[in-house]
């Protein structure tokens, strides 16, 4: 039987995170998320994480808060933002996370009814390059009152605004869909790959440096960015992480991990590894 809370049945729930970079570039930070997820391609300077809901599924979390951490995590992490679409029985929306600024985000109800402020779609926009006139009037039309627009309707609407950016999703990797219809879309994808857990990340980022887009910030690279970042990585994600465990709150607490971990690798490396 579904289990049925305050955010109605959990296994309508579902999720997507877009990064604007390229697969190869997610993969090593996508693995320390600890939940197992399909990478692909998602248009020119684009990819798409389709994630397999346990967080959410099994009885966890809201879905929109574990997408806010692991959205916040990745783009801390890493120099390009992270948009998370999520929706459940009962609303839609997206969080923007952009390195250390506070993530944005905009919710709609089930009917399609607005529930955020107009405010976070030009901040959206301006974070994200947008047109600042034809892309932000579209942005605007999805505030705006609409009988026949329900929430997941508003989210191929922010979609379709994102084309112009370059966005462009593999066929079937639908918001709306259930997960496993998701899951099955995206494993049509030809250049798509499977996402593990910590210890085949850490190997696999060590066997991707030549062609990670990260390499400036990159622990083995030694360079005042990275030193800079790991120390930045570790002051954020211990007491991220501890408020994470305390509010039980999986996707907070992956986020702290997530930070945790890098920082201690980079700090680890630039002591075994100094520079000549």
């Amino acid at each position: 039987m579904p289990t049925e809370d305050a955010h109605g049945d959990r296994s309508r729930a579902g999720a997507l995170l877009l990064c604007r970079a390229e697969p190869a570039a997610v993969a090593p930070l996508a693995h320390l998320l600890r939940d197992h997820m399909l990478l692909t391609g998602a248009g020119d300077g684009w990819s798409v994480l389709v994630p397999e809901g346990r967080p959410w599924q099994n009885g966890g979390e809201p879905v929109d808060r574990v997408l806010t951490g692991w959205a916040t995590a990745l783009a801390v992490a890493a120099p390009w933002p992270v948009l998370a679409l999520w929706w459940d029985a009962d609303r839609a929306g997206y969080t923007l996370a952009a390195g250390f600024r506070r993530p944005v985000g905009y919710t709609w109800l089930a009917n399609g009814t607005a529930a955020g402020e107009d405010e976070a779609m030009r901040t959206f926009a301006a974070r994200l390059g947008l047109d600042p006139v034809l892309d932000v009037q579209a942005l605007d039309h999805l505030t705006r009152p609409d009988p026949a627009a329900d929430a997941h309707a508003r989210l191929r609407g922010l979609l379709a605004v994102l084309t112009r950016a370059g966005v462009t999703l593999p066929p079937g990797v639908t918001p709306g869909a259930p997960t496993g219809r998701l899951r099955e879309a995206a494993l049509h994808h030809t250049d798509v790959r499977r996402t593990h857990g910590l210890r085949q990340t850490l190997r696999a980022e060590l066997d991707a440096v030549e062609r990670a887009a990260l390499a400036p910030w990159l622990p083995w690279t030694l360079t005042p960015q990275a030193r800079a970042l790991a120390a930045a990585q570790l002051a954020s994600g211990l007491p991220l992480a501890l408020w994470g465990l305390r509010r039980r709150s999986a996707g907070w607490t992956a986020a702290g991990a997530l930070l945790l971990a890098h920082g201690l690798l980079g700090l680890a490396y630039a002591v075994t590894h100094p520079r000549d």
